[in-house]
């Protein structure tokens, strides 16, 4: 291995010396424990550290980067307190995530770090977003996020390059390509040689170090983070390593070649840097020795007070507490009186663009929503109003640009991502219930992120247009759910989910777009998350519905003179108004739940079960539903119309009166 000092000095060399040793004795010492069942669990990264620390230390301090769990390098290098750290591997309250999460499983604004989740590849698409908000933000930074070969062959990966290379966004791609996927080798990952050969597929340059080097790492990474500040572009740095330990202790490394094995511990990067050193007379054996004490006293001062703390308390309180981001929703009434009227769709347009003159920080993105309007026209001229920087064309990458939302909020921004069609939102979904819901909870971060979803049937679209899938989201703690029956409420709701630092999917019947109109505040205003509306009295029956289903149950009653039905709106469905349903529940003592969704498994399943432990004794019947049929929608109108429940909506009624 050839080391070139280049125009370090002795204080950076030893510098740099010190800061790789440092996640080395770490790693020593947790091997250490893991045999005497002092900790848990533990992914080595013995062998790679050069790479972590020298990225590390050659960016700057308040440059975010995105480490994985062999990257125990990022957090020492940006000086993280050993016993909090420590105590976050423990899963103790002293910890980053309050013991809700595991070793590298978190963030930390304060050292500019976004740890990982366990499915690899979303970071990258949080790193695009963090790199976004720098670049609007004129700050010339520089985003790192980190990979490992295998991970490279995740969708998620693939968006978030074309991504940043289609924006020019100022991140570097690292790749530690360390040989295997946890036992898998590389020739039975991916085809190509190296990885700076894809690198043209996406119009962006690819560099190569040799990943043991902390000497190469630092330099280039210190090259390329002073040229991509200037002239924002993302690369994609491919760094050549091995993992000398198993893809977690419990595995081991039988799978590997001993020839291999032993020809890569010849590359040690910390021993060889270390000879380097001592060679080249900037350290002497005595140093090492001094060096190595004061970090081994380290360690154990950070052990000594981890160790201290046991798990936490459970307190049902705080984990419900820490769900969502602190926010109390209000009402917020328009300053005049004056009203007109509006579509559907175009109180979505009014709320939108009233929302992005109230933020500026708020950023728009979806496919084909700048020039040519969205699909439904919705955002029609905002281009003109906000620019294209804030009205953003995506490419087609659902997830990329999700997980670029929460890397927006990680920079005190807001984003909103338009799903063309709700039905699309499954190319998304890990990034929407494993990132954005679970983020505050986690680690205190939250996820200012409205996800719009055109949803619905009736316009004879097919299976793959006119899903209502919100019930996907329903069983995720962290997110909210909106979902408007008519104008006022579309724009309100709107408007109060961007108020809303949470993350929240704001589903609109695409059905409902131009059918109907009312008249709605031209001023800014919000209606209240979480809180139904009671659209229709009566005390024969209470029909509990939301969205279309509405105005289905009005437009039968009006052909049933005789009844008189409370009809409860929820418009939101997470968390939805128990309040409101107790009391209509009170007052008929008869509930039928209408919804569009399918019937099994749909949220009028959870309020039916809720209705019947909590309101059994005000019950003279069972609570029934009427919802559509267990089957994918099929596209030929007549049978899309079967499969719909509105037309066994009034036997439904019948049959829930007749009991």
């Amino acid at each position: 291995m050839q080391f070139q000092k280049h125009d370090f000095t002795a204080i950076q060399l030893k510098h740099l010396y010190e800061a790789i040793l440092r996640p080395r004795l770490i790693e020593e010492k947790m091997l250490i424990l893991l045999r005497q069942n002092k900790i848990s669990k533990w992914f080595s990264g013995i062998g790679q550290e050069a790479i972590a620390v020298g990225l590390t230390e050659a960016l700057e301090k308040d440059e975010y980067i995105l480490p994985m769990h062999r990257n125990l390098g990022v957090f020492t290098s940006r000086h993280m307190p050993f016993d909090r750290l420590f105590a976050q591997w423990q899963g103790t309250m002293m910890g980053y995530t309050k013991g809700r999460d595991r070793s590298f499983h978190f963030g930390t604004n304060e050292h500019h770090i976004v740890g990982m989740i366990s499915h690899l590849g979303p970071q990258n698409g949080v790193a695009d977003g963090i790199a976004l908000a720098t670049k609007l933000k004129e700050e010339n930074k520089v985003t790192a996020v980190f990979n490992g070969d295998g991970g490279t062959s995740e969708g998620d990966f693939h968006e978030a390059v074309n991504v940043a290379a289609v924006w020019d966004l100022p991140v570097i791609f690292v790749i530690e390509n360390n040989g295997y996927g946890l036992s898998t080798p590389s020739n039975e990952q991916f085809r190509c040689k190296s990885f700076v050969d894809k690198a043209i597929g996406y119009g962006i340059e690819g560099v190569q170090v040799d990943g043991n080097n902390i000497l190469e790492v630092y330099a280039t990474v210190k090259k390329i983070a002073e040229e991509i500040r200037k002239n924002p572009r993302p690369i994609l740095l491919e760094c050549i390593t091995f993992r000398m330990r198993g893809h977690e202790e419990a595995s081991g490394t039988k799978y590997v070649p001993k020839e291999l094995m032993d020809m890569w511990g010849k590359k040690d990067p910390v021993e060889n840097y270390e000879k380097f050193l001592i060679a080249e007379g900037v350290l002497s054996d005595k140093e090492v020795e001094n060096i190595r004490k004061k970090i081994k006293k380290e360690i154990e001062a950070g052990l000594s007070v981890a160790f201290e703390e046991t798990h936490p308390q459970p307190s049902t309180e705080t984990e419900f507490n820490d769900v969502y981001a602190p926010h109390h929703s209000v009402s917020l009434v328009p300053a005049t009186d004056k009203q007109t009227e509006k579509r559907f769709i175009d109180a979505i347009s009014d709320g939108l663009r009233q929302s992005m003159e109230r933020f500026p920080n708020l950023v728009l993105m979806g496919q084909d929503i700048a020039g040519y309007g969205g699909v439904f026209k919705i955002t029609d001229g905002f281009v003109k109003q906000f620019g294209k920087e804030r009205v953003r064309n995506t490419p087609i990458c659902e997830s990329a640009i999700l997980g670029a939302g929460l890397g927006l909020s990680i920079k005190g921004m807001k984003a909103m991502v338009e799903m063309q069609f709700a039905d699309f939102v499954s190319e998304g979904i890990t990034q929407i219930v494993n990132n954005l819901a679970k983020t505050h909870w986690r680690w205190g971060q939250n996820a200012d992120v409205v996800v719009r979803m055109p949803t619905g049937a009736g316009t004879a679209a097919g299976p793959f247009h006119s899903q209502s899938n919100e019930a996907w989201f329903f069983h995720t703690p962290g997110l909210k759910i909106v979902y408007p029956s008519n104008p006022y409420d579309a724009k309100g709701l709107l408007c109060a989910s961007f108020e809303d630092p949470n993350p929240v999917m704001y589903f609109e019947h695409k059905l409902l777009y131009r059918s109907v109109k009312e008249q709605v505040p031209d001023d800014y205003y919000t209606v209240e998350i979480g809180k139904a509306k009671l659209v229709r009295e009566g005390a024969d029956l209470s029909i509990i519905t939301y969205g279309m289903g509405v105005h289905w149950a009005t437009e039968i009653l009006d052909s049933m003179n005789s009844i008189q039905a409370d009809v409860l709106d929820l418009r939101t469905l997470l968390p939805w108004d128990k309040e409101a349903v107790e009391a209509t529940v009170k007052k008929s003592n008869r509930v039928l739940i209408l919804h569009e969704d399918t019937l099994t498994g749909g949220i009028g399943a959870e309020i039916s079960a809720w209705i019947t432990e909590h309101c059994f004794k005000h019950l003279d019947a069972p609570v029934m539903r009427v919802a559509s049929l267990d089957t994918a929608i099929p596209f030929a109108p007549t049978l899309e119309q079967n499969f719909l429940p509105k037309g066994r909506l009034k036997s439904k009624i019948g049959e829930l009166l007749a009991f």
